[in-house]
Protein backbone atom coordinates (compact mmCIF):
# COMPACT_ATOMS: atom_id res chain seq x y z
CA UNK A 1 0.00 0.00 0.00
CA UNK A 2 2.51 2.65 1.18
CA UNK A 3 2.05 6.34 0.55
CA UNK A 4 -0.28 6.06 -2.44
CA UNK A 5 -3.32 5.65 -0.38
CA UNK A 6 -2.70 8.68 1.74
CA UNK A 7 -4.94 11.83 0.80
CA UNK A 8 -1.99 14.44 -0.79
CA UNK A 9 -4.21 16.63 -2.15
CA UNK A 10 -7.73 18.84 -1.54
CA UNK A 11 -10.08 19.78 -4.70
CA UNK A 12 -11.48 23.34 -3.46
CA UNK A 13 -13.60 25.68 -4.93
CA UNK A 14 -12.08 29.38 -5.20
CA UNK A 15 -14.04 32.40 -4.86
CA UNK A 16 -13.45 36.14 -4.37
CA UNK A 17 -14.63 38.51 -1.62
CA UNK A 18 -13.24 41.87 -2.30
CA UNK A 19 -9.50 41.50 -3.47
CA UNK A 20 -9.20 38.03 -1.45
CA UNK A 21 -9.66 34.74 -2.65
CA UNK A 22 -10.89 31.97 -0.48
CA UNK A 23 -11.22 28.34 -1.31
CA UNK A 24 -13.52 25.68 0.04
CA UNK A 25 -13.08 22.26 -0.54
CA UNK A 26 -15.20 20.78 -3.56
CA UNK A 27 -16.70 18.16 -1.59
CA UNK A 28 -19.05 20.29 0.70
CA UNK A 29 -20.17 22.10 -2.65
CA UNK A 30 -23.46 21.63 -3.99
CA UNK A 31 -23.80 23.81 -7.04
CA UNK A 32 -22.78 27.32 -7.89
CA UNK A 33 -25.57 29.59 -9.33
CA UNK A 34 -26.33 33.05 -10.40
CA UNK A 35 -28.08 34.86 -8.58
CA UNK A 36 -31.63 35.24 -8.46
CA UNK A 37 -34.31 36.67 -6.47
CA UNK A 38 -33.94 36.62 -2.64
CA UNK A 39 -37.01 36.45 -0.29
CA UNK A 40 -36.34 38.27 3.01
CA UNK A 41 -36.82 37.01 6.11
CA UNK A 42 -37.65 38.66 9.42
CA UNK A 43 -35.80 38.84 12.46
CA UNK A 44 -32.98 36.63 11.39
CA UNK A 45 -28.42 37.24 11.60
CA UNK A 46 -28.16 40.63 9.98
CA UNK A 47 -26.13 38.54 7.18
CA UNK A 48 -28.83 36.52 6.36
CA UNK A 49 -29.73 37.75 3.29
CA UNK A 50 -33.15 35.65 2.74
CA UNK A 51 -34.16 32.68 1.20
CA UNK A 52 -34.11 31.40 -2.21
CA UNK A 53 -36.52 29.03 -3.75
CA UNK A 54 -33.57 26.59 -5.88
CA UNK A 55 -35.38 23.73 -7.93
CA UNK A 56 -37.81 23.04 -4.76
CA UNK A 57 -35.88 23.39 -2.23
CA UNK A 58 -35.86 26.54 0.16
CA UNK A 59 -32.34 27.33 0.64
CA UNK A 60 -31.22 29.84 3.15
CA UNK A 61 -28.48 32.39 1.51
CA UNK A 62 -25.48 33.92 3.04
CA UNK A 63 -23.79 37.26 2.51
CA UNK A 64 -20.10 36.17 2.97
CA UNK A 65 -19.43 39.93 3.21
CA UNK A 66 -21.77 40.88 5.68
CA UNK A 67 -20.43 37.71 7.69
CA UNK A 68 -17.18 38.88 7.38
CA UNK A 69 -18.09 42.43 7.90
CA UNK A 70 -16.76 43.69 4.50
CA UNK A 71 -17.26 46.86 2.91
CA UNK A 72 -21.08 45.91 0.88
CA UNK A 73 -21.00 45.54 -2.63
CA UNK A 74 -23.26 46.14 -5.83
CA UNK A 75 -24.13 42.68 -7.52
CA UNK A 76 -22.91 41.95 -10.63
CA UNK A 77 -22.39 39.71 -13.46
CA UNK A 78 -19.99 37.95 -12.03
CA UNK A 79 -21.71 37.43 -8.39
CA UNK A 80 -22.56 34.01 -7.76
CA UNK A 81 -24.37 31.63 -4.79
CA UNK A 82 -22.30 28.91 -3.94
CA UNK A 83 -24.74 26.07 -2.76
CA UNK A 84 -22.83 24.30 0.08
CA UNK A 85 -23.92 21.66 2.23
CA UNK A 86 -23.21 21.54 5.90
CA UNK A 87 -24.78 18.56 7.77
CA UNK A 88 -27.27 17.85 6.04
CA UNK A 89 -28.27 21.57 5.59
CA UNK A 90 -28.25 22.89 2.05
CA UNK A 91 -26.95 26.93 2.58
CA UNK A 92 -25.96 29.33 -0.17
CA UNK A 93 -23.18 31.65 0.11
CA UNK A 94 -22.89 35.23 -1.78
CA UNK A 95 -19.66 35.86 -3.31
CA UNK A 96 -17.77 38.14 -5.54
CA UNK A 97 -17.00 35.62 -8.46
CA UNK A 98 -16.20 31.66 -8.05
CA UNK A 99 -13.10 31.67 -10.09
CA UNK A 100 -12.11 28.05 -10.50
CA UNK A 101 -11.29 24.53 -9.04
CA UNK A 102 -7.61 23.92 -7.52
CA UNK A 103 -5.76 20.52 -6.38
CA UNK A 104 -3.81 22.03 -3.22
CA UNK A 105 -1.51 19.92 -1.87
CA UNK A 106 -1.71 19.31 1.66
CA UNK A 107 1.95 19.71 2.32
CA UNK A 108 1.70 23.36 1.37
CA UNK A 109 -1.30 24.48 3.95
CA UNK A 110 0.00 26.61 6.66
CA UNK A 111 -1.70 27.24 9.85
CA UNK A 112 -3.90 30.47 9.65
CA UNK A 113 -2.58 33.73 10.71
CA UNK A 114 -4.32 35.53 13.43
CA UNK A 115 -6.34 37.81 10.92
CA UNK A 116 -6.46 37.71 7.14
CA UNK A 117 -7.79 41.15 5.65
CA UNK A 118 -10.26 41.48 9.12
CA UNK A 119 -11.47 37.56 9.32
CA UNK A 120 -10.97 36.32 12.68
CA UNK A 121 -9.27 33.53 13.03
CA UNK A 122 -11.74 31.27 13.35
CA UNK A 123 -13.53 31.32 10.43
CA UNK A 124 -10.39 30.30 9.07
CA UNK A 125 -8.72 26.24 8.54
CA UNK A 126 -5.08 27.23 7.21
CA UNK A 127 -3.86 29.01 4.19
CA UNK A 128 -2.44 28.36 0.92
CA UNK A 129 0.37 29.95 -1.47
CA UNK A 130 -0.35 28.42 -5.16
CA UNK A 131 2.19 30.58 -7.06
CA UNK A 132 1.60 33.99 -6.77
CA UNK A 133 -2.03 33.57 -5.42
CA UNK A 134 -2.88 33.10 -1.14
CA UNK A 135 -5.83 31.33 -0.62
CA UNK A 136 -7.87 31.36 2.68
CA UNK A 137 -9.28 28.25 3.26
CA UNK A 138 -12.97 28.81 5.51
CA UNK A 139 -13.91 26.60 8.37
CA UNK A 140 -17.49 26.42 6.32
CA UNK A 141 -18.99 25.06 9.63
CA UNK A 142 -17.62 28.04 11.73
CA UNK A 143 -18.68 30.68 9.31
CA UNK A 144 -22.62 28.94 9.39
CA UNK A 145 -22.51 28.42 12.82
CA UNK A 146 -24.13 31.73 14.81
CA UNK A 147 -21.09 32.32 17.78
CA UNK A 148 -24.10 34.08 20.19
CA UNK A 149 -23.02 31.43 22.75
CA UNK A 150 -24.04 33.61 25.83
Amino acid sequence: MGEKAALKEIKVIVFQLLDKEYAIPVSQVHSIEKIQQITRVPRVERYVKGVINLRGVVTPIIDLRSRFDLLPQEQTDNTRVIIVNIEGMEVGLVVDSANDVLDIPLEIIEPQPEVVGGIEAEYISGVAKIEKRLLILLHLDKVLISNKAG
